[in-house]
């Protein structure tokens, strides 16, 4: 598994490339976040520094989701409630105060990375089983395409987070091979007839969002 990891402390970088690379992970360390965009692409999990070189990684986080949606786990020294909410309404998935223990940090990479291939997932009356590509619905098995599939455990994984049209065709079908956007929409559609009460909501002039169950859609 390649894991992307960015900021400008050298011993931090240093120290956990080694500690990443002494468990099993690809890590590689870049101290720019800026030009990024083809090494985004071939990571699994990217870790960020809260400032960059002067540069506010949750300002630039959108933008890079874009580009291909990840787990991302922020590194900083603020403590405060507020930068958290921030980087967590940003698109991060989990928030790391410093200092802190390197085995702490590996274990929330592995909190991060099970739910994307490892064992089931749930969402409400949902159950995806990744490993054999199964759709259940109330304990009913439900047949989809390879492409709703695809499309449904993206959803299922960021649960709760909007994605835009262009995210969801770069996801699954590839950033270099964009159809039309309507294609979304009629995935979209597919799901929703296959799939009866399932909670993903169009967000008008962005994109789509399956309900989180701990923030389900009013």
């Amino acid at each position: 598994m390649n894991i992307l990891l960015i900021g400008d402390d050298r011993s931090l970088g240093e120290g956990l490339q080694a500690f990443l690379h002494h468990n099993g992970f690809t890590c590689i360390w870049e101290r720019d976040i800026t030009d990024i965009k083809h090494i985004w692409r071939s990571a699994s999990l990217a870790i960020l520094g809260r400032q960059i070189l002067g540069k506010d990684s949750t300002r630039l986080l959108p933008g890079l989701l874009t580009i291909k949606a990840l787990p991302v786990i922020i590194l900083t020294t603020c403590a405060d409630v507020e930068e958290k909410i921030a980087a967590l309404e940003a698109g991060a998935r989990d928030y790391v105060t410093k200092p802190f223990a390197h085995i702490e940090l590996l274990a929330r990479i592995r909190a991060q990375i099970r739910p994307l291939g490892e064992g089931n997932l749930e969402s409400g009356e949902l159950l995806l089983v990744p490993s054999k590509r199964l759709v259940f619905w109330k304990g009913q098995k439900i047949s989809l395409t390879h492409k709703e599939f695809e499309l449904l455990l993206i959803l299922v994984q960021m649960a709760g987070r909007v994605f835009t049209r262009e995210e969801l065709l770069n996801q699954v079908w590839g950033y270099k091979k964009f159809p039309s956007t309507r294609t979304i929409d009629m995935h979209i559609l597919q799901l929703r007839r296959k799939i009866p009460n399932i909670k993903i909501s169009t967000i008008h002039g962005v994109g789509y969002r399956l309900a989180d169950d701990g923030h389900p859609d009013l």
